[in-house]
């Protein structure tokens, strides 16, 4: 198992967790708590980029990383999960082809085609550091024929993102970015086991869990997500793509996925949770404690927290746990300051940066 993932914009140590900067930007906060954070990279959505502000314009302001002012390493989704979502959602949003997505953004008559080709042509204008190739995603209650097909069109067009991946990196001097393929398979072992045997077969820097992660009531899907790692090489870096709960990382971890990505620690710190290591569990040790007893939620809006002058959490070195005490952030909520959101979330991506430390160092 690789211990280092090496970019054009510098190397991740993994296991490592990108927070979501789905349209190039974190919520309530800026890329500069994301580092002071020591987070690595992020991740952006292709998809969503590519419809506004669009991927000519990034490319004319210098790409993402000069476009956002992130210096670090930029993971692009190929925005296949929020096209299928929307389609799967409603029908008439287009349909999934063989060879292309049809998208209408209105449901009207104004469609976008979108390609293999285009997915990486787009990423390229970005600059990302890693790229995701197209893939086609299924629902947990769609049937074989549906599961089957979605691995065998993944595997058609992984190949044809590695075909102009290939194309356009050949001329290229200096380093250059990754490209990721996706497992597809649903539930079914054999089906995952063949898409990722076919996706080694094509060559790829890296490989990601494709579909839901998550079973009909929430939980974490385990036997699926080990099916996918065992079709993944154990040499590359496995990205479970969605995992963000803090037990279900060191789940992952332990079935060897190295590289995690979701919108929790940021949507949660919006709803006035903020993650916290329980006493003496800030450890390599503390952490593998069974069903996530090693973290508690601080609720900042909770009363008790009125007159108590104490950090979120004494263990933590993020700005909000340096400066400000439970009673400051309990009234910046309350008087509907965006400091407060601005320091809850940069005090729940440091969580997930220390977690991820401690995974490194055990």
């Amino acid at each position: 198992m690789t211990n280092e993932l090496i970019t054009p914009h510098g190397a991740v140590p993994l296991p490592a967790f990108f927070p979501d900067a789905t349209h190039g930007a974190l919520r309530a906060t800026g890329f500069e708590d994301a580092e002071d954070a020591g987070l690595y990279g992020c991740v952006m959505n292709t998809y969503h980029l590519y419809n506004r502000p669009g991927s000519r314009l990034i490319k004319s302001l210098g790409g993402l990383h000069k476009f956002s002012g992130w210096n670090r390493v930029i993971l692009t989704d190929s925005g296949g999960f929020q096209l299928y979502s929307l389609i799967h959602e409603n029908a008439a949003y287009g349909e999934i082809r063989d060879n292309e997505i049809i998208f209408r953004p209105d449901q009207g008559k104004e469609k976008l085609t979108f390609t293999p080709e285009k997915c990486v042509q787009a990423q390229f204008q970005y600059g990302s550091d890693i790229m995701m190739a197209l893939d086609v995603c299924t629902a947990p209650d769609d049937g074989d024929e549906a599961q089957r097909r979605a691995v065998d069109l993944t595997v058609k067009w992984a190949a044809r993102c590695r075909a102009e991946f290939d194309r356009l990196t050949r001329s290229m001097k200096g380093a250059k970015p990754l490209l990721f393929g996706i497992v597809q398979g649903g539930a079914d072992r054999q089906l995952r086991m063949a898409c990722g045997k076919a996706l080694r077969e094509i060559g790829f820097d890296g490989y990601g869990f494709g579909g839901w992660p998550l079973d009909a009531d929430g939980r974490l899907w385990v036997e699926t997500l080990q099916y996918a790692a065992e079709a993944m090489d154990p040499d590359l870096p496995r990205y479970a793509m969605g995992i963000g709960r803090p037990e279900e990382i060191v789940k992952c971890v332990d079935m060897g996925y190295t590289l995690f990505d979701c919108v929790i620690p940021t949507r949660e710190a919006r709803h006035q949770r903020l993650y916290c290591f329980n006493k003496g569990m800030a450890t390599p040790k503390g952490v593998r404690e069974e069903n996530g007893r090693f973290y508690t939620f601080f609720y900042a809006l909770d009363d008790r927290h009125v007159r108590d002058a104490s950090p979120v959490d004494e263990s933590c070195d993020c700005v909000l746990c340096r400066r400000y005490s439970r009673a400051y952030l309990h009234h910046l909520f309350k008087i509907g300051d965006s400091q407060a959101y601005r320091l809850a979330t940069a005090h729940n991506l440091r969580f997930y940066s220390r977690l991820m430390e401690l995974l490194r160092h055990e």
